[in-house]
């Protein structure tokens, strides 16, 4: 199993945050299905203020090339990345269209 972190912000809209948590207390059956079978065995996001953390679990066959592959042939994935546009925003230095940016982990017990 391999874990993977990822961040990414939320437009700092106090309303446009609670509309987002609401989205993602009832996601859309169809994006349940897409993220278990791409390989994903967990996924779990976090939030501080406007600030996302994303942690996930994965077989170690998964590859996020794969897996953005299958989200753009999925109209129903792609009609649910639209519309969380609305709340995201890209982080500093990503790179343009990039959402959630890996982390790197620099500590470990």
């Amino acid at each position: 199993m391999k874990r993977y972190c990822l961040t990414l912000d939320l437009k700092d809209d106090p309303q446009l945050i609670a509309e987002y948590e609401e989205y993602h207390r009832e996601v859309w059956p169809e994006i349940r299905e897409s993220i278990l079978g791409s390989g994903i065995i967990n996924m779990e996001i976090y939030r501080y203020d406007n600030r996302l953390f994303m942690i996930m679990e994965t077989m170690d066959s998964f590859k996020f090339e794969e897996k953005a592959a299958m989200d753009a042939a999925n109209k129903k994935v792609q009609e649910w990345e639209t519309l969380m546009w609305k709340f995201q925003q890209p982080l500093p230095g990503s790179k343009p269209g990039e959402k959630w940016v890996l982390m790197n982990k620099i500590f470990e017990v």
